[in-house]
């Protein structure tokens, strides 16, 4: 943080001591910045288990069928689930389309569907 004081610091007379609203900007964005990238790498992560998984098995498209039917169960049979148990769920019950994805740890059911269908034609393509 120290390092955050000299890019905000109030010129070039070290006496006057750092912008004070340049850090009070930093130490309000730092940790927003720092928790969507965290959240990004969760949804990297999540990407790459299910193309590992269809590597596995062979057949990215069962496991895209599956999540349908993952997401279809979700959708019939709600649950009021915490906010906070999110990271450990299958399907995310609290998607949606809007700003607030940037901060969801999930991608959604249908990108991760549209990533194992691109997977399947790429392996098919390099089987031949």
């Amino acid at each position: 943080m120290a390092s955050y004081g000299m890019w905000f610091s109030g010129g070039r007379d070290r006496n006057q001591g750092a912008n004070p609203i340049g850090l009070l900007l930093t130490f309000i964005l730092a940790p927003i910045a720092a928790t969507v990238i965290q959240m990004g790498i969760s949804r990297t992560r999540e990407f790459a288990a299910d193309a590992g998984a269809a590597k596995l098995t062979g057949n990215p498209r069962a496991l895209a069928r599956a999540l349908q039917r993952l997401e279809s169960g979700a959708r019939e049979m709600p649950i009021e689930a915490n906010p906070a148990f999110e990271p450990l769920l299958i399907i995310n019950p609290f998607s949606g389309e809007s700003i607030f994805q940037l901060f969801s740890t999930h991608p959604s059911t249908e990108a991760r569907i549209q990533a194992l269908l691109k997977l399947e034609q790429q392996m098919s393509g390099s089987r031949y």
